[in-house]
């Protein structure tokens, strides 16, 4: 007997958004509260560091870059070392992310702070290390956002080697979270709905998105937040990618909505655009060639993913 769910072979989308190529083996099972200082003694270890918003850089040549610095450029970037966070190992060496301190604008010329969405956004790192700094940099995020204890308020203190707070005044035990967030795409025949937030570049539509509530279930939140932007109500709602989304911590949930309406009525808090695109519009602003200049948001973006997979699906 098969299983139906597994019958249909294809492949996996969410291997083709950026962040998402991380292969640490995080060893979960395993960690201590000592590891991150005892895989900072080990002389392979990699080490990420983090300040502001900003991975530190190596530069290692024209348009090359190397996220893991030496010791010594380590010190010249004031890692806070104490707070440091075993991500986990590759091929057996510890791969960490440290907080640094150093002023960015006052770094040696070799060394560079670039904020991540740049980092990004112009491909300055392969997908490994990329997925390697959304991990790093929304644990450091979440230690820095959670540094008291939510029962009691008492300073909690890193444990398991960064995957974990404890509060000593009260037991309490706080883990990273990660908030979920649903971008969807929802479509009716041969058209898609996608809207304008104005902090989006120029020209650019994407498909409409917000976070998931306590006690919602994705499919629920898709419905909902369509709903809200758009007026458009949604009936069947199917998966199709996940991205990790390190501004701060976030698990974006790809999906397409069966659109039940039609009438657009726009949340104009949300979006200042939202109206229906045909299939042959969207295909035109993947080639950069729409008569009216709109745009999707760029390759290795969950909501490029969705709608390239729409617009290009075969026997369309």
């Amino acid at each position: 007997m098969t299983f139906p769910f597994f019958d249909e072979r294809r492949d996996e989308a969410s291997q083709r958004v950026a962040f998402s190529g991380n292969s640490i083996d995080r060893q979960s099972e395993a960690r201590t509260d000592d590891d991150a200082l005892k895989a900072l003694k080990d002389e392979r270890a990699r080490v990420m560091l983090f300040g502001e918003g900003r991975l530190f850089l190596r530069v290692a040549g024209e348009d090359a870059f190397d996220p893991y610095l030496s010791p010594a450029d380590r010190a010249t970037c004031a890692p806070d070392l104490e707070r440091a966070v075993l991500l986990g190992h590759q091929e057996s060496v510890p791969v960490l992310a440290v907080p640094a301190t150093a002023d960015p604008e006052t770094l040696p010329d070799h060394l560079k702070a670039i904020d991540y969405r740049s980092v990004y956004m112009q491909g300055l790192l392969d997908a490994d290390a990329l997925g390697a700094m959304a991990q790093g940099a929304s644990l450091l995020a979440w230690h820095a956002n959670h540094r008291f204890c939510g029962r009691c308020g008492s300073e909690s203190e890193m444990r398991d080697g960064g995957y974990k707070r404890h509060c000593s005044a009260c037991g309490r035990d706080h883990f990273p979270r990660t908030d979920p967030v649903v971008i969807m795409l929802a479509v009716r025949g041969e058209r898609c709905l996608m809207g304008r937030s104005p902090h989006f570049a120029p020209g650019v539509v994407s498909c409409l998105a917000g976070f998931v509530e306590p006690g919602e279930t994705i499919e629920a939140a898709v419905r909902r937040e369509t709903r809200e932007e758009s007026n458009i109500e949604v009936g069947t709602v199917a998966y199709h990618a996940s991205q990790p989304w390190p501004f701060p911590y976030s698990l974006m949930i790809g999906c397409y909505g069966e659109a039940m309406s039609e009438a657009i009525a726009m949340d104009e808090n949300e979006l200042e655009e939202c109206r229906w695109f045909s299939r042959a519009e969207v295909r035109q602003m993947l080639e950069g060639a729409h008569p009216g200049g709109y745009r999707v948001p760029p390759k290795g973006a969950i909501a490029n993913t969705l709608i390239r997979d729409w617009a290009l699906a075969t026997g369309s």
